[in-house]
């Protein structure tokens, strides 16, 4: 299959990228500069030069292709403009909806689990919920079955919150890290049991694969490799991993120590992949969470904020 990949050349899309190519897909990758055209050539992936905002751009692309898997999105910083980044992939989501329509080709698209309702085990078949923090991906996966209804087989790949593994720069765990590093401590919430999912990137990239080449149309499912992990566990194991104290702080501290993430960290976000498994036949086999994190890919100081 000739596959357009947008987020080509990021943490998620390049495991992607790879996954696809190991499975014998032809690959063609969104690239915004020279240098990411670079990377992609240099791992025999085609290129399209372009981003986002070109929505004509992306048509072509789509058009172009038997199936489109869609990554691209912009994180990582309090200042970025999450709801402009929002808007952006929206539309550019809706763009590459209107090149596949009618030819119930797959359009695979990254969600995540955050928007789920909190404190209860979230399920493929339980909708997301108006957003508990801000840029979710909420409205992008709302608008996948109304282009199922019109002949594109969209799918939504709604991601853990915590996508690990080497390479992670700017995803939560590398943000947690660094706020660690920063204030000396490896700090939880009350008493750190809220919990959050988890999946190493490469079962997430293998799982985008599955999903392209046979999940139905309107499909929901779930990269999640661990269901719960409890945060004060993670807390403890970025602590050990960079040799700091890790304690409890109180929810009205939390902004303060963790800035834009303050709310995040006392999400309580359970996500069940039962049904993707059993779909789709998935089963993760890559390090968990904790283990990662004490393999000290986090660790290194080059991996921060």
């Amino acid at each position: 299959m000739r596959v357009f990949v947008t987020g080509a050349t990021g943490y998620i899309g390049s495991a992607v990228v790879r996954e696809l190519v190991g499975a014998g897909h032809e690959v063609v990758g969104l690239a915004r500069s020279e240098a990411a055209a670079v990377r992609l050539r240099a791992v025999g992936v085609g290129v399209h030069r372009g981003h986002l905002d070109d929505l004509d751009s992306l048509r072509v692309a789509a058009a172009a292709a038997e199936g489109v898997v869609h990554t691209a999105f912009t994180i990582g910083s309090q200042s970025v403009d999450r709801a402009a980044s929002v808007r952006t992939e929206f539309r550019a989501v809706q763009a590459l909806g209107a090149a596949l329509e009618g030819t119930g080709r797959p359009l695979v698209v990254a969600s995540g689990t955050l928007a789920l309702a909190p404190g209860r085990l979230g399920t493929e078949e339980d909708p997301l919920v108006p957003e508990p923090i801000g840029g979710t991906r909420i409205r992008t996966e709302q608008s996948l079955p109304a282009l199922a209804r019109q002949g594109v087989r969209a799918v939504a790949v709604r991601l853990a919150p915590t996508v690990h593994g080497e390479g992670d720069a700017k995803g939560f765990l590398a943000l947690l890290t660094a706020v660690a590093r920063q204030r000396g401590v490896s700090a939880y919430v009350g008493d750190g049991a809220n919990r959050w999912p988890a999946v190493h990137r490469s079962d997430a990239a293998h799982l985008f694969r599955l999903a392209l080449e046979s999940a139905e149309p309107g499909a929901r499912v779930h990269a999640v490799a661990e269901e719960g992990v409890p945060f004060r566990e993670i807390a403890e194991a970025v602590g050990r991993s960079l040799d700091v104290p890790t304690r409890g702080i109180t929810a009205q501290e939390a902004g303060d120590h963790f800035g834009y993430l303050g709310l995040a960290v006392t999400l309580d976000n359970p996500t069940s992949s039962a049904l993707t498994r059993q779909r789709l036949g998935w089963a993760p086999a890559h390090p968990t969470l904790v283990e990662d994190i004490g393999k000290g890919h986090y660790a290194d100081d080059t991996t921060s904020c």
